[in-house]
């Protein structure tokens, strides 16, 4: 979440910018300004009767010894009367401040001066492209049928077990996936990333630590009876080991790799553009997080778009990366590039990647902080990366690969993980 201290100190600068997200947050932020007004005057009052309250009762006892006794007895009521008056504060205090944390909870970040105005995808700007899109034999068959006809992606098996959304892989479908999680995970090792094997479950202190929650929970799985959430993304339980923790300046960049499953509802989808592969309620990711010092953050950010732009280069998809306009950003992010790459069968742009500065909107919320020194601690910058979403990639790779005999070629890239060329 925003820093009460920046909302403070740089008003018309929040409010121009959330009109980026074509949100007008006047209203919303004088209101959060007054409240703190309210609690600052609250603390202020309570810690003068704590004082108060703390001199009169070290004063009782040299009194009873004075042997006045009814001025000490009066000094006791008046102790009793302050504590009364100060849990009354307290408790008032504790509504404010219940209500100026919601609030604050429901400001998104403020987009970085190079995010776009737009309100919908369409507005979101290109910024840069590669490859070649291939020229496809008549007759070139979407992911979802070929996938059936080879036997290698059974969806409608998966519904049987859980439902739509769900595929089985099966064979050399299974092989592809798993070569693809292992070569993104070698090409994560050799940048740098240490990888880490993280819980699916997370509570919710987790999930409002990154920004999942409040904003999200209509999207993600909950298991009532234990208070869990099945995780939308890797991103959650990585940034989380650094939540509550004061690293050293030294030991920054914390750099993390991570595959996981991902659970995601998608309440809403529906039509052409969820078949198959495109979108799913379980799939599997490669991610790439950063927790780094605030001065390096928007170096870092371009050194992991490059790290995903390789990814798909030794890949050979065509691809392009999106500079996501402020109606389409993300509610954490101060700056996202979108990577898609084109999906020759059907005829369409696929995102597979988001890259995200979060600047110290996590980290506030996470109290994830460094030191410099004996200094002060200061907020660190996350930031994170799909390093890559693994359906789409597979589906655009099984489309733009086919050839006339029906076989599926596979990238030199994944031969020495699959163990074949082709399918």
């Amino acid at each position: 979440m925003l820093q009460v201290k920046y909302i403070l100190d740089n008003k018309e600068k929040v409010i121009e910018g959330l009109k980026k997200r074509n949100l007008d947050s006047d209203s919303l932020i004088q209101e959060i300004i007054e409240l703190n007004i309210k609690r600052r005057d609250r603390i202020s009052k309570v810690e003068i009767l704590r004082a108060e309250g703390n001199k009169m009762s070290k004063a009782i006892g040299g009194l009873f010894k004075e042997g006045k006794n009814q001025e000490a007895n009066e000094a006791k009521s008046k102790v009793q009367a302050i504590k009364g008056e100060q849990k009354s504060l307290e408790d008032g205090m504790h509504e404010i401040e219940d209500k100026f944390t919601d609030l604050l909870y429901h400001i998104p970040n403020v987009p970085h001066e190079t995010v776009p105005t737009g309100k919908l995808e369409k507005d979101n700007v290109e910024i840069f492209r590669e490859g070649d899109i291939p020229n496809l034999h008549e007759g070139a068959k979407p992911h979802w049928d070929i996938v059936k006809e080879k036997d290698i992606i059974d969806f409608e098996t998966g519904v049987k077990i859980a439902g739509a959304g769900f595929p089985v892989y099966k064979g050399k479908g299974a092989r592809l996936q798993r070569a693809l999680i292992n070569f993104f995970l070698d090409e994560a090792d050799k940048s740098g990333y240490n990888e880490v094997i993280p819980p699916l479950l997370i509570n919710e202190a987790s999930g409002i630590g990154t920004g999942q929650l409040p904003d999200k929970e209509g999207q993600m799985y909950h298991a009532v009876a234990d208070d869990l959430y099945l995780i939308p993304t890797a991103e959650v339980p990585v940034t989380n080991i650094y939540r509550d923790i004061i690293l050293s300046e030294d030991e920054l960049p914390k750099k993390h790799t991570a595959y996981t499953p991902c659970f995601r509802r998608e309440a809403g989808s529906y039509g052409k553009d969820v078949r198959g592969l495109n979108r799913l309620h379980q799939f599997d990711k490669v991610e790439i997080v950063q927790v780094v010092h605030p001065d390096n953050s928007y170096a870092v950010l371009d050194e992991m778009v490059d790290h995903v732009k390789g990814l798909v280069r030794k890949l050979g998809l065509p691809f392009r990366i999106l500079r996501l306009c402020g109606g389409d950003l993300g509610f954490t992010a101060a700056l996202t590039f979108d990577f898609e790459v084109f999906s020759t069968a059907q005829d369409r742009w696929l995102e597979v990647s988001s890259v995200s500065n979060f600047e110290t909107y996590q980290s506030n919320r996470l109290k994830l902080r460094f030191r410099q020194g004996k200094d002060k601690p200061q907020l660190a910058h996350t930031l994170n990366g799909s390093a890559l979403a693994l359906p789409r990639i597979m589906a655009a790779l099984i489309e733009n690969n086919q050839n006339e005999k029906g076989e599926v070629l596979i990238p030199e890239v994944l031969q020495k993980y699959t163990g074949f060329d082709k399918m």
